[in-house]
């Protein structure tokens, strides 16, 4: 098998699980964050949509392509981030 063999684009669910893996393992660091979970677990999710904003232009992704990528795990990162930020500024 070569590489020019291999799928270039992954599946949805290959996303959406690597989303839940990256998720827990934010929440993980933002549990044991000194400065507190709310700020620590917004931060950590601002991090992440630009990180993945940078994979997709990298990969050249498209954002509204018919299988999940990069973009779509960004748009998630920003929702949560937001919701996150307004549920800290309550608190």
């Amino acid at each position: 098998m070569s590489a020019k063999d291999l799928p270039r684009e992954l599946r949805s669910v290959q996303v959406l699980i690597r989303f839940g893996f990256r998720l827990a393992i934010m929440i993980g660091f933002a549990v044991f964050a000194g400065i507190g979970f709310g700020k620590s677990f917004v931060a950590l999710l601002w991090m992440s949509a630009l990180i993945c904003a940078l994979v997709g232009v990298v990969k050249r992704e498209l954002p509204f392509a018919a299988n999940l990528n990069h973009w779509d795990e960004m748009t998630a990162y920003v929702a949560l981030c937001a919701l996150g930020t307004g549920i800290v500024q309550h608190l």
